[in-house]
């Protein structure tokens, strides 16, 4: 299991030049104007772990797998897309069908790359963006709220539990509060406040697209933004794109001397997705044999049996234990088998809460 970040942003603040170089493609158009970016362009990256690689030296793994990023690449938005503006509802629907948004703000000076407002202000931005994703949300949930409060006075059980959860939803978007502060009360409110679909419920990271030089400490722009951020709760990151697109395509030698001369100790790649880990608060477990050497995704609290069906259904359906080792006792003992020997491999059932860096062995039965 990997997950799903949608990229957002105004046009020209750098979303289709972060994507290309975050997956080192060129499968979204840079160009200077906006909407160059028509549909969304979707990319998988590998998540680096250095874990991994260790696992895999002592393992003699002749594979290595890492679990799966995607990055999706949405067009700019502008102001009344809500309404139909620019490019509109269509992007509005691509946001709805991600896991989390990472909301690029432009947070450098450039005369050559137009902006279009005509001005810095990445809070301005931001709250423009944000606009749009809630009146989006507000034009649909003022449709489905009174509908479920009729047919809840008529007895419907679940239009109950859809007027009590998104009627909450409703009034904080009333008072220009985005979604995500909806506190459902139960399991069956949190299931129909999922499937709602509202972009402002989804998690945010906002991300400082800032100037080269700005790269390691950031800007007066970005310092803003990373106020805002704290205001609400939400996380933000600093990155270059110029940086990460100088980046695509070089060695890895290379890679780490061009960072340590820009002040720098690792790519804003990797920057993003340990916030994107924290932000949709997922873990990642291990698989390791002659083979391959793999890791996977899951979020916290998953169970053994949830983790064992990331690998495959029939594992979850026929779970019967795991063989559970913690990456330190792994790595310290030098593999399984002195790990088994020290009492370091625990038998673990079907209530077992994954912990993150578990080297596990999944028994099963179908």
């Amino acid at each position: 299991m990997g997950f799903r970040c949608g990229i957002v942003g105004l046009p020209n603040v750098g979303k289709s030049t972060l994507f290309n170089a975050l997956t080192e493609t060129q499968a979204a158009q840079a160009a200077n104007y906006p909407f160059c970016t028509i549909e969304p362009n979707v990319g998988q990256v590998g998540v680096p772990d250095p874990r991994l690689d260790k696992l895999a030296a002592i393992a003699g793994s002749a594979k290595i797998i890492p679990t799966q990023l995607s990055f999706v690449d949405i067009a700019g938005l502008v102001r009344g897309a809500s309404k139909g503006e620019g490019l509109g509802n269509q992007f509005l629907g691509n946001i709805r069908e991600v896991d989390a948004i990472i909301h690029v703000l432009r947070c450098f000076e450039n005369d050559d790359i137009q902006h279009v407002d005509n001005k810095i202000d990445p809070i301005a931005d931001a709250e423009t963006v944000e606009t749009e994703l809630l009146l989006s949300d507000l034009e649909s949930l003022e449709k489905r709220v009174p509908a479920a409060q009729k047919k809840a006075t008529q007895g419907d059980k679940e239009a109950k539990i859809a007027a009590s959860v998104l009627g909450q939803a409703l009034d904080l978007l009333r008072e220009g509060k985005p979604a995500r502060l909806t506190k459902p009360k139960d399991e069956d409110e949190e299931r129909v406040f999922l499937q709602a679909q509202l972009i402002t419920a989804k998690p945010v990271l906002y991300v400082c697209n800032v100037e080269e030089e700005a790269a390691s400490e950031g800007n007066a722009f970005s310092a803003r933004v990373f106020e805002k951020a704290a205001a609400e709760g939400a996380s933000a990151v600093i990155v270059s794109a110029a940086i990460e697109s100088e980046l695509t395509g070089m060695e890895m030698d290379d890679r780490l001397v061009f960072l340590e001369e820009m002040g720098l100790q690792e790519a804003g790649l990797a920057r993003i997705i340990r916030a994107g880990y924290e932000l949709l608060e997922l873990l990642t477990f291990f698989t390791v044999g002659p083979k391959e050497a793999r890791a996977w995704t899951v979020h916290k609290g998953a169970k053994a049996p949830e983790a064992a069906g990331t690998i495959h259904s029939d594992m979850q359906r026929g779970f019967i234990r795991a063989e559970t080792i913690a990456f330190d006792d792994f790595v310290s003992l030098n593999g399984e088998a002195a790990a088994k020997e020290a009492g370091k491999l625990r038998q673990e059932g079907k209530e077992y809460v994954i912990h993150d860096g578990d080297v596990l062995h999944f028994k099963f039965n179908v």
